[in-house]
Protein backbone atom coordinates (compact mmCIF):
# COMPACT_ATOMS: atom_id res chain seq x y z
CA UNK A 1 0.00 0.00 0.00
CA UNK A 2 1.47 3.34 -1.04
CA UNK A 3 1.61 6.39 1.20
CA UNK A 4 -1.08 9.03 0.76
CA UNK A 5 0.62 12.40 0.33
CA UNK A 6 -2.22 14.30 -1.29
CA UNK A 7 -5.96 14.08 -1.83
CA UNK A 8 -5.04 13.26 -5.45
CA UNK A 9 -3.61 9.94 -4.22
CA UNK A 10 -7.01 8.90 -2.85
CA UNK A 11 -8.93 6.41 -5.01
CA UNK A 12 -12.18 7.99 -3.81
CA UNK A 13 -11.07 11.35 -5.26
CA UNK A 14 -9.87 9.72 -8.51
CA UNK A 15 -13.19 7.91 -8.90
CA UNK A 16 -14.92 11.24 -8.29
CA UNK A 17 -13.01 12.75 -11.20
CA UNK A 18 -14.10 9.83 -13.41
CA UNK A 19 -17.71 10.53 -12.42
CA UNK A 20 -17.33 14.21 -13.34
CA UNK A 21 -15.93 13.41 -16.79
CA UNK A 22 -18.62 10.85 -17.51
CA UNK A 23 -21.35 13.20 -16.24
CA UNK A 24 -20.18 15.92 -18.61
CA UNK A 25 -20.11 13.49 -21.54
CA UNK A 26 -23.57 12.14 -20.75
CA UNK A 27 -25.11 15.60 -20.37
CA UNK A 28 -23.67 16.77 -23.72
CA UNK A 29 -26.48 14.91 -25.49
CA UNK A 30 -29.30 16.32 -23.35
CA UNK A 31 -31.79 18.69 -25.01
CA UNK A 32 -30.55 22.27 -25.34
CA UNK A 33 -33.46 23.56 -23.26
CA UNK A 34 -31.95 21.75 -20.25
CA UNK A 35 -28.76 23.88 -20.41
CA UNK A 36 -29.76 26.00 -17.40
CA UNK A 37 -31.77 23.24 -15.75
CA UNK A 38 -30.83 19.63 -15.40
CA UNK A 39 -27.48 19.89 -17.23
CA UNK A 40 -26.27 22.66 -14.93
CA UNK A 41 -27.54 20.94 -11.77
CA UNK A 42 -26.07 17.59 -12.76
CA UNK A 43 -22.66 19.02 -13.58
CA UNK A 44 -22.49 21.07 -10.37
CA UNK A 45 -23.39 18.02 -8.27
CA UNK A 46 -20.75 15.92 -10.05
CA UNK A 47 -18.01 18.54 -9.64
CA UNK A 48 -18.93 18.91 -5.98
CA UNK A 49 -17.97 15.30 -5.21
CA UNK A 50 -14.18 15.41 -5.75
CA UNK A 51 -14.10 19.11 -4.84
CA UNK A 52 -15.45 18.42 -1.35
CA UNK A 53 -13.08 15.49 -0.89
CA UNK A 54 -10.17 17.82 -1.75
CA UNK A 55 -11.44 20.69 0.39
CA UNK A 56 -11.97 18.44 3.39
CA UNK A 57 -8.46 17.05 3.01
CA UNK A 58 -7.11 20.60 2.93
CA UNK A 59 -8.91 21.75 6.07
CA UNK A 60 -6.41 19.89 8.20
CA UNK A 61 -8.68 18.44 10.89
CA UNK A 62 -10.39 15.08 10.95
CA UNK A 63 -13.71 16.62 12.01
CA UNK A 64 -13.71 19.01 9.05
CA UNK A 65 -12.59 16.22 6.74
CA UNK A 66 -15.45 13.95 7.84
CA UNK A 67 -17.93 16.79 7.34
CA UNK A 68 -16.72 17.49 3.80
CA UNK A 69 -16.81 13.77 3.00
CA UNK A 70 -20.46 13.70 4.10
CA UNK A 71 -21.11 16.69 1.82
CA UNK A 72 -19.44 14.80 -1.05
CA UNK A 73 -21.73 11.84 -0.31
CA UNK A 74 -24.75 14.15 -0.40
CA UNK A 75 -23.65 15.51 -3.78
CA UNK A 76 -23.20 11.96 -5.04
CA UNK A 77 -26.77 11.08 -4.08
CA UNK A 78 -27.99 14.34 -5.64
CA UNK A 79 -26.21 13.40 -8.88
CA UNK A 80 -27.68 9.91 -8.79
CA UNK A 81 -31.17 11.36 -8.42
CA UNK A 82 -30.64 13.72 -11.35
CA UNK A 83 -29.40 10.84 -13.49
CA UNK A 84 -32.46 8.75 -12.55
CA UNK A 85 -34.65 11.66 -13.67
CA UNK A 86 -32.63 11.94 -16.90
CA UNK A 87 -33.05 8.23 -17.49
CA UNK A 88 -36.81 8.44 -16.97
CA UNK A 89 -36.94 11.39 -19.39
CA UNK A 90 -34.99 9.23 -21.88
CA UNK A 91 -32.27 11.86 -22.34
CA UNK A 92 -29.59 9.17 -22.57
CA UNK A 93 -29.65 5.40 -23.06
CA UNK A 94 -26.61 3.85 -21.34
CA UNK A 95 -26.56 4.83 -17.67
CA UNK A 96 -25.14 1.48 -16.44
CA UNK A 97 -21.52 2.65 -16.32
CA UNK A 98 -22.17 5.82 -14.34
CA UNK A 99 -24.56 4.07 -11.95
CA UNK A 100 -21.86 1.47 -11.34
CA UNK A 101 -19.28 4.20 -10.65
CA UNK A 102 -21.72 5.93 -8.30
CA UNK A 103 -22.22 2.68 -6.40
CA UNK A 104 -18.45 2.20 -6.05
CA UNK A 105 -17.95 5.82 -4.99
CA UNK A 106 -20.72 5.54 -2.43
CA UNK A 107 -19.13 2.48 -0.84
CA UNK A 108 -15.70 4.14 -0.78
CA UNK A 109 -17.06 7.35 0.74
CA UNK A 110 -19.03 5.46 3.39
CA UNK A 111 -15.94 3.45 4.32
CA UNK A 112 -13.70 6.52 4.46
CA UNK A 113 -16.23 8.48 6.51
CA UNK A 114 -16.38 5.65 9.08
CA UNK A 115 -12.59 5.43 9.18
CA UNK A 116 -12.15 9.18 9.69
CA UNK A 117 -14.97 9.41 12.26
CA UNK A 118 -13.59 6.58 14.36
CA UNK A 119 -10.19 8.26 14.46
CA UNK A 120 -11.56 11.61 15.75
Amino acid sequence: MSKINSYKDLFVWQKGIEIVLLSYNISKVFPADEKFGLISQLRRAAVSIPSNIAEGWGRGTKAHYANFLRTARGSLLELETQLIISEKLKYYKKFETIFSLIDEESKMLNSLIKKVETSI
